[in-house]
């Protein structure tokens, strides 16, 4: 057995089916190896994108997502992508191709010190010098990478270790010294945390990512009832409670829905978990919850207590940390005052609903976004760009499920979007899944387009078109006197056109109930669409300025009559 075969066979062996990724001349060899293989590749049309792919499938299945590049210029254009996982913890598997090892160091052709140039954005790096090692490599890479909090590994292979012989094929899990994670939470904690809940008259939940990862959803909502707490999320922490329910109070933060911003500073104690409030979480930190309690669960100990100041820290994974609280809280009544509390916030969650046009033309943003709630089913799966469409999405879709919103969050990726939903239709084929877009984020990756089409992959492709780079064309107007310095992306090209080109249908929608119209079919048909919606230019998202408290949100939705 050579050296890519035996990635081959490790990757196999770790349940791996699917790999995205694009060859050049230091991956010769394992493509050549790959040719035999029963393992099946998809050829995405830029490195980015397989990233971003291998992403997109690992947030919609919880496994390892596995992308692959050349040395040089393929290793560096997966550095995005990669940045995006680690930013997100995300858990892939990154492997690149290398120059031989006699010539490392020498600025070879398409030569790039991979590993140092991703060394801040990874868990762990290997470069195997010795074809030998591979199988524990590829092991021990999946483990690194899927426990603890989840990110990404890079396995940079020179060469000649691709096409060298095993002397033997051993996959032990390599030691890896330091790396302990804490899965189960202090029992002495989680009583004090109890006893901070049960006395506690005015208790928020604040749920991240983290929940998701751990697949604690279902404990979180018994948590969340049995104290009949308000559950805010993070952006990624969407999905981890039914934004359905009625202690739903969606999310918190730059973008956030008015009625958690308004009141989450009213409350005395904060349930955190899997969360590392962000900056876009928190607004200006002196200024969030100053008198209010927290209880921070994590199993990062690095993020407890790194930006907002914590009470109570528990690490360890969610799911195990709320079983346990759930099991101390066994016997918990809510007192009258949490009741009225809640009770308070859930009537203050109807009367800030924000007002919502359905009929004006151009369209308006967040209607579209109501007509795509209309055609989704539960288990239908988001995924989004960057920008205002990200945010129109986030505030004005409800996410009823965990893996069901996929998004860049840490590290704003444009161009996400549509790759990522690549990867999620190959982790989850029967689930309609429909990636929405900004005209500005598209055009960084539409040639993906030729990867849906070749490969049939029934992705369904919005494109919102104001022809503006719409966040910060929003933030020059309401923070730059309106100077909109090259924001405006002109006239072309044609994304019905530019569909078409690659053999992609596409349908341009202007007018009320086209967009449910078009997708209603889209979904029906099964196969590759895009809709090109054409949306108002001018309108904006309330939002948070830069350096402004959590409560002090600027804009509203100016209309002639409200319009829930």
């Amino acid at each position: 057995m050579r050296g890519g075969e035996a990635i081959i066979e490790s990757l196999k062996n770790m349940g791996v089916k699917t790999i995205f990724g694009y060859p050049g001349g230091q991956t010769i060899p394992f493509y050549d190896m790959l040719y035999d293989a029963d393992i099946d590749h998809i050829l995405v049309r830029h490195e980015q994108c397989a990233a971003h792919a291998a992403d997109g499938y690992a947030r919609a299945s919880g496994k390892v997502g596995v992308c692959l590049a050349t040395s040089g210029p393929g290793a560096t254009n997966l550095v995005t992508g990669i940045g995006t996982a680690y930013m997100d913890s995300s858990p892939i598997v990154a492997i690149t191709g290398q120059v031989p090892t006699h010539l490392i160091g020498n600025d070879a052709f398409q030569e790039a010190d991979i590993i140092g140039i991703t060394m801040p954005i990874v868990k762990y790096s290997y470069q195997p010098k010795n074809p030998d090692l591979i199988p524990s490599i590829i092991k021990s890479s999946f483990e690194i990478a899927s426990t603890g909090r989840p990110g990404p590994v890079l396995i940079d292979v020179p060469k000649e270790v691709q096409e060298g012989e095993l002397t033997e094929f051993r996959d032990s899990l390599i030691e890896t010294p330091g790396y302990n994670p804490t899965i189960k939470g202090n029992l002495r904690q989680i009583k004090k945390a109890r006893d901070l809940i049960k006395n506690a008259k005015r208790p928020m939940i604040l749920a991240g990512a983290g929940v998701i990862i751990a697949n604690a959803s279902e404990e979180l909502k018994k948590l969340a009832e049995t104290i009949n707490a308000p559950v805010m999320t993070s952006l990624l922490g969407k999905g981890a409670f039914d934004e359905t329910n009625d202690l739903s109070l969606g999310m918190l933060g730059m973008h956030g829905r008015k009625v958690s911003n308004d009141y989450v500073n009213e409350s005395d104690l904060i349930i955190a978990i899997g969360i590392r409030f962000s900056d876009r979480t928190t607004g200006r930190l002196d200024s969030f919850a100053p008198n209010t309690k927290v209880i921070h669960i994590d199993i990062d100990p690095a993020e407890i207590g790194k930006n907002v100041e914590v009470d109570l820290p528990i690490v360890g994974d969610a799911k195990n940390i709320l079983s346990s609280l759930n099991k101390v809280l066994k016997i918990y009544k809510p007192s009258k005052e949490v009741d009225q509390w809640t009770d308070m916030i859930k009537e203050k969650k109807q009367e800030l609903l924000p007002r919502v046009s359905y009929d004006d033309v151009p369209l308006k943003p967040q209607s579209v976004i109501k007509e795509i709630a209309e055609v989704l089913t539960a288990d239908s799966i988001l995924t989004t760009d960057v920008g205002q469409n990200q945010m129109w999405a986030a505030h004005f879709y409800d996410t009823q499920k965990p893996r069901k919103f996929i998004s860049s969050g840490g590290l704003g990726t444009m161009g996400f979007g549509f790759p990522a939903a690549i990867g999620a239709k190959i982790a989850c084929p029967e689930d309609p899944v429909v990636s929405l877009n900004g005209d500005g984020g598209f055009l960084m990756v539409c040639q993906e387009l030729a990867t849906v089409r070749e490969y049939d992959l029934p992705v369904i492709a919005i494109v919102l078109e104001n022809r503006t780079l719409g966040m910060v064309y929003q933030w020059q107007s309401l923070l730059y006197n309106e100077r909109h310095s090259q924001t405006l992306l002109g006239n072309s090209p044609d994304f019905v056109k530019l569909a078409e080109s690659f053999g992609v249908n596409a349908v341009r929608i202007t007018k009320p109930g086209e967009t449910k119209e078009a997708l209603t079919k889209a979904i029906k048909d099964n196969e590759p669409v895009l809709l090109n919606v054409v949306i108002d230019s001018e309108e904006a998202l309330p939002m948070l300025p830069p350096g402004a408290g959590i409560n002090e949100m600027i804009g509203e939705y100016k209309l002639e009559k409200d319009v829930i």
